[in-house]
């Protein structure tokens, strides 16, 4: 998907990640931090895969969700950056997830969570720290 060209953002490509980020609950949708796509480019151009997919574990919530969430399993902020649309939860087909997590902190743009067990990556563009 394509949300800029150099300098330049592209509002259908940026409000196309905004709706494919939506809430999958609650179908609600809310605009992203840009800096989080160009946090997702870096990353996988630090991992020197440009062209590799990325599969999303989790994108925006709802208040609602992420109390849902927070009620039915572990490890769920109180305050979490996915409902300021300024975190996601991935994985990347072929590259292991503790390589994805420390290509992550590498950068220094956020936060990185690691789930090994559960096999994937959390990124945000808060602030710097990891668990």
């Amino acid at each position: 998907m394509v949300y800029r060209v150099g300098d330049q953002y592209l509002p259908e490509g940026v409000a196309e990640l905004d709706h494919f980020l939506r809430d999958h609950r609650t179908s609600d949708e809310k605009n992203y931090d840009i800096r989080e796509f160009d946090l997702l480019h870096d990353l996988l151009a630090k991992l020197g895969h440009l062209d590799s997919e990325i599969d999303i574990v989790c994108g925006y919530r709802t208040p609602w969700s992420n109390n849902y969430l927070r009620e039915h399993s572990n490890g769920v902020a109180l305050h979490s950056q996915h409902m300021e649309a300024k975190a996601i939860d991935i994985r990347i087909p072929g590259i292991p997830t503790a390589q994805v997590r420390d290509a992550a902190l590498s950068l220094k743009r956020g936060g990185v969570g690691y789930y090994a067990q559960s096999n994937f990556v959390h990124v945000d563009v808060g602030p710097v720290r990891r668990w």
